[in-house]
C-alpha cells in the first residue's frame, strides 16, 4: 500500500469514537457546523471563494441568491441549500458547471453579479440520493478524497438523504460477537467490498474471501467521516436499517430462535431471516441499532431496509406481522425515524405498507420511468409517501442516455395532481459518475418551477456545460436529447442498451448483459452526428474536463454502437461460407475495438487499472491486495460463482473501460473468431468454449494494467469519426 494511504488508513481506524468527533466540525448534536459551505466552496472553487458570502437563514429548502460583481451572497436554511443555490449560481449566471463526470469552471476573474435577488424553493422536501448497489458498481474501494468531492457535489445538486453503507461490514461483525459468534467465524460470513451491497439485501454471504479486521476498521472509520460530513452540511446519512438478516446457524447458538432459510439468489445461498416477531429479533435489533450509533456519530432519521428484496421466503411468517416487528425494533431505538424502502419488482407489497404507519415511511421508486403501466402510486402502495426515481444505469455500464421526456411529462404532474402523495425524487442509478446531463437535469426536477422544456434546457446546458455559447455545442446536445436521451419507458426500459463488444462471444449476440435491452433504442445513424458537432465546438471551450468528457462519451458510444450493425454482417459472412469476407470484417471488428481502446485510455476515469489499483491499496499484505483486487475485478466479469454467472450475472457490470476492451473482451472476440476460422477451414463444428474458466483466470492475472491515462481525447476522438465516416 502506498505510504501516504497506509496513514491515512491507519489514523483512521484507530482513532476512539471521541478523536473521530474531534477531527469534524459537526456538532455533537448532529447540527449543521458554521461555515462548511464556505469551505466546501473552497475547495470546489479555489480562485474565486472568497468572492462568496454565506448566510444561514430561512426554511431548510429555500435558497436566494443575491450579489454585485465579485461579490454574491447566498443564504439558506442549511450548508446544503447554500451550495445548492451556489450551483444555480454558477449553472444559470456564471455558465460554469460542476458535475459528477467531469467540470468546467472557465470563469472570469471577477465572479458576475445579479441585477436582483433570485429564491428558489424545494418542491419537495425528500430528495434521496444512491442505489443500493452504489457501493459495489461504482467503486467499493473509493477512499476520502472520492467521498469528499462525492458529498459536496451531491450537496451542490440539491439532495439532503444520502444513503451510507460504507462500515456496515464492521457493525455486523461487531454486533453477531454479541449472539455467540467468533470473530473469525464473522469475517468469513462477511463478503468483500464490492459484493457488500447484496449481502446487505440479503442475497449473498462469503464471497469472495474473508475480510480482514484492519479492512473492517478502515471501514468504519471512513463511514463515519462520510456520516459526519453529511450531518456537517445539513444533510441525512441514510444509515441501513435492521430487517433480520443473521449468520448461518444463529438458532443453534440462540435457543429458541426462529430463523427461515431463505433459499438461494442467483447461484448463492442466501443469509438466514430472523423472525421479526421474536423476542430474538428485538434483542438483536436493539444491539444493531446501540452499536450503529456508537460508531457512526449518533442517531439518524431515515433507515433503509428491504424486506425478502427479489425472491426472499417469508415461510411461515406473515409479511404484514414481519414488518410490524422490523417497524417496532426500529421505533424502539429511533421513535421518530423514518422506514426507506425500495419501489422494485413487486416490493413492497401492500402487506407490508398496510401494516406500518404510512407516515414514516418513504418508498424510494424505481420503477417510474420503468413501465408504462406504472400511473398511479398512491393506489398501489394505499397512500404511502413516495419518491420519484429513476436508474437509467444498471451494472455501472458506460451507455450513454435517459428517458428524460417521462421526468418531463411524469412528474410535475404526478406531484401536483389532487391526492398526490409523491414527496420526493431519488437518484437512483445503479453506478454514480455517469450521465452527467442526465445526472444535473434529473437533479433539478425537485427544485424547478413549472414545466419542463427539453430543447430550451439541453441548449442551456451545452452552454452552461463548457462555458459560452457555441452552435456545434447546442446542435450536438440538440441531437443528443432527440436520440439518447429522447427514448420514453413505452418499451418498458429506463436504461440504453450496453456494447457487444463486451458480449460473451455469439454471433447471434443481441446483449453483453443478461437484463439489458437487445436493440437500440434509437437510431445510431441520427445519433453519430453529434460527434462531429462536439469536434466542431471552438477551441476556447475545450479545455474542460466537462467538454473532454462528453467528448469521449459521444465517440465512444458511437463507436459501441457500430458493434450492433457490424456483428450481423459478420455471422452473414460466416453462415455464407465467405471466407474472405469474414476475415475482413472480424479484421474491421477488432480494430474498432483497438481503436475503442485507444480513446478510453485518454481518460483517468475510464482506467480498468485505477480500479484495481484502487482496491490493491486497502490491503495491508500482498495476499490481501491480490484478494482484494479479485473482489473488485470478478464483479466487472464473472460477477461471482460460476453458478452465478450461469444464472446470468456475468457481464451485468460491463463497461467499456480501457482494459477491459483490449483485455478480456478482445481475448474473448479473438479467441472465438479464431476458432470459427478454424472449424469454417476444417469442414467442423466449433468447439465450445468454457467462457467462464476464461473469464475467471483472467480475473485472477490481467495482466499489467495501466494507471494513467495515455495520449489526447480529443486527437483520439477523431481518428474515432475519421473511421466511422469511412466505414459507413
Amino acid at each position: 500500500m502506498p505510504l501516504a494511504r497506509r496513514v491515512l488508513l491507519t489514523a483512521l481506524a484507530a482513532g476512539s469514537a471521541g478523536a473521530a468527533v474531534a477531527c469534524d466540525p459537526a456538532s455533537a448534536d448532529g447540527a449543521p457546523a458554521a461555515g462548511s459551505a464556505a469551505t466546501a466552496a473552497r475547495r470546489l472553487l479555489p480562485r474565486h471563494w472568497r468572492q462568496l458570502t454565506f448566510r444561514t437563514a430561512g426554511g431548510r429548502d429555500t435558497f436566494q441568491v443575491s450579489g454585485r460583481t465579485g461579490r454574491v451572497t447566498v443564504t439558506g436554511g442549511t450548508p446544503a441549500t447554500q451550495l445548492t443555490g451556489l450551483n444555480w449560481y454558477l449553472r444559470n449566471i456564471a455558465d460554469a458547471d460542476i458535475n459528477w463526470a467531469g467540470r468546467q469552471l472557465r470563469l472570469p476573474r471577477a465572479l458576475p453579479g445579479l441585477a436582483g435577488t433570485v429564491t428558489r424553493r424545494a418542491n419537495v422536501p425528500h430528495r434521496f440520493a444512491l442505489n443500493d448497489t452504489n457501493d459495489g458498481y461504482t467503486g467499493p474501494y473509493h477512499d476520502w478524497t472520492y467521498w469528499e468531492r462525492e458529498l459536496d457535489v451531491l450537496a451542490l445538486h440539491g439532495y439532503n438523504e444520502v444513503l451510507v453503507q460504507t462500515g456496515a461490514d464492521a457493525l455486523h461483525h461487531r454486533v453477531f460477537q454479541e449472539f455467540g459468534y467468533t470473530d473469525e467465524e464473522l469475517r468469513k460470513w462477511i463478503p468483500g467490498p464490492a459484493h457488500q451491497p447484496w449481502w446487505l439485501l440479503q442475497n449473498l454471504s462469503a464471497f469472495p474471501d474473508p475480510v480482514s479486521q484492519q479492512l473492517l476498521d478502515a471501514r468504519a472509520a471512513l463511514g463515519r467521516r462520510i456520516a459526519n460530513r453529511l450531518r456537517e452540511l445539513g444533510m441525512t446519512p441514510v444509515f441501513p436499517g435492521y430487517f433480520g438478516t443473521v449468520p448461518p446457524g444463529f438458532a443453534d447458538r440462540n435457543a429458541g430462535a426462529h430463523t427461515v432459510p431463505q433459499g438461494t439468489w442467483m447461484g448463492f445461498a442466501r443469509p438466514d431471516w430472523l423472525d421479526p416477531r421474536t423476542e430474538h429479533f428485538t434483542r438483536v435489533a436493539a444491539a444493531f441499532y446501540r452499536i450503529q450509533d456508537e460508531m457512526f456519530g449518533g442517531a439518524s432519521t431515515r433507515y433503509k431496509m428491504d424486506l425478502l428484496h427479489e425472491g426472499g421466503s417469508p415461510g411461515d411468517v406473515p409479511v404484514g406481522d414481519a414488518a410490524k416487528g422490523v417497524e417496532r425494533a426500529l421505533r424502539a431505538a429511533h421513535p421518530g425515524a423514518v422506514w426507506v424502502i425500495l419501489g422494485w419488482q413487486h416490493n413492497p407489497p401492500r402487506a407490508i405498507v398496510d401494516a406500518v404507519d404510512k407516515d414514516r415511511m418513504l418508498v424510494v421508486d424505481g420503477l417510474c420511468d420503468r413501465f408504462p403501466k406504472v400511473t398511479d402510486r398512491e393506489a398501489d402502495w394505499h397512500g404511502t409517501p413516495y419518491a420519484f426515481g429513476s436508474i437509467w444505469n444498471f451494472g455501472g455500464h458506460t451507455t450513454l442516455g435517459a428517458n428524460t421526456p417521462d421526468w418531463a411529462s411524469l412528474y410535475e404532474r404526478w406531484r401536483t395532481r389532487p391526492g398526490s402523495t409523491l414527496r420526493g425524487v431519488a437518484l437512483l442509478p445503479e453506478a454514480a459518475d455517469n450521465n452527467p446531463a442526465a445526472f444535473a437535469l434529473f437533479s433539478e426536477l425537485a427544485w424547478r418551477e413549472g414545466d419542463l422544456d427539453l430543447r430550451a434546457w439541453f441548449a442551456r446546458w451545452a452552454r452552461s456545460r463548457y462555458g459560452g455559447r457555441d452552435p456545434h455545442a447546442e446542435a450536438a446536445w440538440d441531437i443528443l436529447r432527440r436520440t439518447a436521451y429522447g427514448t420514453t419507458r413505452a418499451d418498458s426500459w429506463s436504461e440504453g442498451a450496453d456494447g457487444l463488444f463486451g458480449a460473451r462471444p455469439s454471433l447471434a449476440a443481441t446483449k453483453a448483459a443478461s437484463w439489458s435491452p437487445k436493440r437500440l433504442r434509437y437510431r445510431p445513424e441520427e445519433f453519430e452526428p453529434a460527434l462531429g458537432e462536439l469536434l466542431k465546438v471552438r477551441p476556447g471551450l475545450r479545455g474542460s474536463s466537462a467538454y473532454r468528457r462528453d467528448l469521449l462519451d459521444v465517440a465512444r458510444q458511437a463507436l459501441s454502437n457500430r458493434s450492433r450493425v457490424l456483428l450481423p454482417q459478420i455471422r452473414t459472412a460466416y453462415e455464407a461460407k465467405d471466407t474472405a469476407r469474414f476475415d475482413r470484417l472480424t479484421g474491421v471488428w477488432l480494430a474498432l475495438m483497438d481503436l475503442l481502446e485507444a480513446l478510453l485510455a485518454t481518460d483517468s476515469r475510464h482506467l480498468l487499472g485505477r480500479w484495481v489499483a484502487d482496491a490493491r491499496a486497502w490491503g495491508a499484505s500482498a495476499a490481501e491486495r491480490d484478494r482484494l483486487a479479485y473482489d473488485a475485478l470478478s464483479l466487472l466479469t464473472v460477477w461471482g460463482t460460476r453458478a452465478g454467472a450461469d444464472a446470468g450475472l456475468r457481464d451485468y457490470a460491463n463497461r467499456e473501460w480501457a482494459g477491459l476492451v483490449g483485455g478480456l473482451y478482445r481475448l474473448r472476440w479473438s479467441t472465438y473468431f479464431a476458432e470459427l476460422r478454424s472449424a469454417s477451414r476444417e469442414g467442423r463444428t466449433p468447439k465450445k468454449t468454457d467462457w467462464f474458466a476464461l473469464e475467471d483466470r483472467w480475473t485472477r492475472n490481467p495482466g499489467g494494467l495501466a494507471t494513467r491515462p495515455t495520449g489526447d481525447t480529443y486527437q483520439a476522438a477523431v481518428r474515432v469519426h475519421e473511421r466511422l465516416t469511412a466505414e459507413r
